[in-house]
């Protein structure tokens, strides 16, 4: 029951922006702290961002200063805000709902491709 769906990736330039959405059902997210994933092919998953529940926010160094992450907690949303992309931003970007307590297994997002044209 508990439903992550991220939205908003697409074919982009580099150096435009775009506007990542996760959005949440069947829990509430104020009481988890969140984060965005990207995984390219043939490479590992990688975290890019992180928000706290209190909204306190970390960033990859190769994101920092062109990466926003954001939560909206009456929405049940969480922002990733890209901006002066590059092509080695091209992955597939997943948000993931990190667990509050041992007996949750936090949750995973099915992803979203983001691809940055040169």
């Amino acid at each position: 029951q508990v439903q992550l769906v991220e939205s908003g990736g697409g074919l982009v330039q580099a150096g435009g922006s775009l506007r990542l959405s996760c959005q949440a059902s069947g829990i509430m997210i104020g009481g988890n702290a969140m984060g965005w994933y990207r995984q390219a092919p043939g490479k590992q998953r990688e975290l890019v961002a992180s928000i706290s529940r209190g909204g306190s926010t970390s960033y990859a160094d190769s994101v920092k200063g062109r990466f926003t992450v954001s939560r909206d907690n009456a929405k049940n949303t969480v922002y990733l805000q890209m901006g002066s992309l590059k092509p080695e931003d091209t992955a597939v970007y997943f948000c993931r709902r990190y667990a509050a307590i041992v007996e949750d297994p936090g949750s995973w997002g099915q992803g979203t491709q983001v691809t940055v044209s040169s």
